[in-house]
C-alpha cells in the first residue's frame, strides 16, 4: 500500500489516535470536549515522518492540524456538519459528505474515524488488539489516557506519544 507523502502522516495520526479501543458503537453525543497535543512518527518502508499533532474535539467539530518539525502546518483535516474537509501546505483541499468518505476519497481507503473521539478518550481493556487490518499497542498510559500507542500495517508503523491533554 502506496499512500501520497503528505497524506501518509494525516493518514497515522487519525488512526493512531483513533485505535485505543475496539471500535464501540458510533459516537458525537456523550464524549466529552477535548483538546489533545503530541508527535507522531510514522515509517513506511526507507520513508520517514516525524509531525507534530494538535486536534480539538467537540460533539459537532473537529480540527486536527499536523505541523513538521518547526512548527510549519503540513495539513489541516476538519470535520463538522457540512461535512470533512482535508487542506494540505499545498493549499489542496479535499472534501466529502465524513470522515470515513474523506478517507476514501483522498487515501483510497475507508478509515474508522467517526469514533476517533470515543477511542482516544478511554485506555482499552485490553492493550493490544486489531482494527480493519491495523493492530494497535497501548504502550503506555497517564491520567487514565492512552499516552503512547504503536500501531502497525503491512509495512507501514506509527508511534503517536500524546503529550498534552486539556478537557
Amino acid at each position: 500500500m502506496r499512500l501520497p507523502r503528505f497524506l501518509l502522516p494525516l493518514c497515522l495520526s487519525l488512526l493512531s489516535a483513533c485505535a485505543s479501543l475496539p471500535p464501540p458503537a458510533p459516537v458525537s453525543a456523550g464524549v466529552e470536549n477535548f483538546a489533545l497535543a503530541g508527535r507522531l512518527s510514522v515509517r513506511q518502508g526507507e520513508m520517514r515522518h516525524h509531525v507534530g499533532i494538535s486536534w480539538r474535539h467537540e460533539a459537532a467539530r473537529d480540527e486536527i492540524f499536523l505541523s513538521g518539525p518547526l512548527g510549519q502546518g503540513l495539513a489541516e483535516l476538519t470535520r463538522d456538519a457540512p461535512g470533512a474537509r482535508l487542506l494540505t501546505s499545498a493549499r489542496t483541499v479535499v472534501t466529502a459528505p465524513d470522515s470515513e468518505s474523506l478517507a476514501e476519497r483522498a487515501l483510497g481507503a475507508r478509515l474508522p474515524l467517526s469514533n476517533l473521539p470515543r477511542w482516544v478518550v478511554a485506555v482499552p481493556p485490553e492493550p493490544t488488539f486489531d482494527v480493519d487490518g491495523w493492530r494497535i499497542e497501548v504502550r503506555e498510559v497517564a491520567d487514565g489516557r492512552p499516552a503512547l500507542i504503536e500501531l502497525r500495517r503491512d509495512d507501514i508503523e506509527a508511534v503517536l506519544r500524546i503529550d498534552s491533554w486539556t478537557p
